[in-house]
């Protein structure tokens, strides 16, 4: 009995050790620590958490950083430029040549513009924008679309006066927290067209004919436009009736997200993808159906302009565009390769934008592209990408003062037209011509201490190994006429006054 009562004596006495406060670090201890951890090494008390460092105004912690980009964002990596290079070609080719001007609106504005603009009830604002609060209290959200902000620049700076119609092209990133997917990120790209200051429908033809010049400029074929007419604000408003009575009655097959559009917008649900609301979407009136007379001479007329261009269509009298702003004429453009049906971008009618947001009336018209669905389906077609120009010259170097010399060659040579590689961070000769064998040139120059000294460049052509020194006034003429296949780019002379 003696002996169990002192193993639970025992026991009591470490509890109490165990409840009791920690006893102050020894100044051995903290130094050991110090050693182990540079975070407590950095303080200059021992802190209850190594990882945890103390200021006045609030406490950091040292989480580890995650070496990927956030979701639904992501890298344009050096191997996929051949891609973008391509789009960039086809789109400054078609802006310059329709007549177009670049913009480049701000990626930040405020947050009531695009609540105005593209209204409450869509998805872009009651989920998808990236919205918060500055320093200054400003609400602000990261662009979702480009024209709202077309819209408040044309009102900001008074292009009202220029003559019309006002042509416009932006392109650039935009924001929205959608969930991602295939060809759809939170950050993506696109091109914007737009066109300010008339109302005619050949307008309308000539942006549908411009999305389809850029589109097959890429090598993408199989494209279709689907096209709708929404009518105006005179118009719409009787078929908006129609149309939520007929909703009315089949609310019980409609969607949770549909039954709330019922509500706020019932023209959103003609856009719904769930299947059951496709079905009851399938029987419901039809926007061109009721259209007043100018709505439907509009259409007609476009139509007409359609036909005459041979641009491949098809009236879709479910398509509506997911933004409030629009009016008339909406389209898409699908691309229907292998059976799958994938849209690349769309636009439409925006006639009371300008007005509402506090402008004149001016009627608009526009559309983007998704520049990463591009991409993708450039991908999945396996288009034939334009080919870089490749340098068939090196420059190879040997020595501090051949260095110095090597780079105002180098400039003298791209003032030239002459396409040069060259790899000034080598130092040996060798690993030079070995870089020089690997890019496939033609021509090698090399610059050493006495070809420094003397102004001199020894040539050596890469096939036979032959090589001749020659001088720096004759250089330029030499390589211009060895090039077998004369890779030079021209370069235009500069104008004299």
């Amino acid at each position: 009995m003696a002996k169990k009562k002192e193993k639970s004596g025992s026991k009591r006495k470490r509890r109490k050790k165990a409840n009791s406060k920690p006893k102050k670090a020894s100044r051995k201890n903290v130094k050991s620590l110090k050693k182990k951890n540079p975070a407590v090494k950095n303080s200059g008390k021992l802190s209850k958490s190594p990882f945890v460092k103390k200021d006045r105004d609030n406490v950091q912690t040292d989480s580890p950083i995650l070496m990927q980009s956030p979701r639904g964002m992501h890298d344009i990596l050096p191997g996929e430029q051949a891609y973008w290079n391509q789009i960039r070609r086809s789109l400054d080719h078609a802006f310059l040549e329709y007549g177009f001007q670049r913009i480049d609106t701000s990626i930040l504005e405020y947050t009531d513009l695009f609540v105005r603009s593209i209204g409450k009830g869509t998805d872009i604002i009651d989920k998808e924008m990236y919205s918060f609060v500055t320093k200054g209290r400003d609400k602000v959200s990261l662009r979702p679309e480009f024209t709202a902000s077309i819209a408040r620049a044309y009102i900001q700076h008074g292009m009202n006066v220029l003559p019309k119609p006002i042509k416009l092209f932006s392109t650039g990133t935009v924001y929205r927290y959608d969930r991602p997917q295939e060809g759809r990120y939170r950050e993506h790209r696109q091109a914007n067209f737009d066109i300010l200051g008339e109302q005619d429908p050949v307008l309308d033809a000539q942006l549908i004919q411009l999305a389809s010049r850029v589109i097959e400029g890429l090598g993408i074929k199989n494209i279709q436009f689907q096209i709708n007419s929404i009518g105006c604000s005179k118009c719409r408003e009787e078929y908006l009736e129609l149309l939520k009575s007929y909703f009315e009655s089949k609310k019980r097959k409609l969607c949770h997200n549909c039954k709330k559009r019922l509500e706020t917008n019932p023209l959103r649900i003609l856009d719904c993808k769930e299947d059951k609301c496709v079905q009851v979407s399938a029987g419901a009136p039809q926007s061109i159906d009721h259209l007043c007379d100018e709505c439907r001479s509009h259409f007609k007329y476009l139509l007409e302009y359609l036909d005459e261009l041979e641009v491949p269509y098809m009236i879709n009298p479910r398509l509506v565009r997911g933004l409030n702003y629009y009016t008339k004429t909406v389209f898409e453009i699908w691309s229907s390769e292998e059976g799958r049906k994938h849209s690349l971008g769309g636009g439409g009618r925006y006639d009371k934008l300008i007005e509402t947001l506090g402008g004149e009336s001016t009627p608009a018209i526009g559309f983007a592209l998704g520049l990463d669905r591009l991409v993708m389906e450039m991908k999945k077609t396996k288009v034939k990408l334009y080919k870089e120009m490749k340098p068939k010259v090196f420059l190879a170097q040997l020595g501090e003062l051949a260095k110095k010399k090597s780079l105002r060659l180098f400039s003298d040579l791209e003032k030239s037209g002459i396409l040069t590689a060259e790899s000034f961070g080598r130092g040996s000769l060798r690993s030079q011509l070995r870089t020089a064998n690997r890019l496939g040139v033609e021509i090698a120059l090399i610059i050493g201490q006495k070809e420094a000294l003397d102004e001199t460049v020894i040539v050596k052509n890469m096939s036979s190994g032959a090589q001749e020194t020659v001088t720096r006034e004759k250089l330029v003429n030499l390589i211009k006429k060895n090039l077998k296949n004369n890779n030079v780019v021209s370069v235009k002379p500069k104008k004299t006054r």
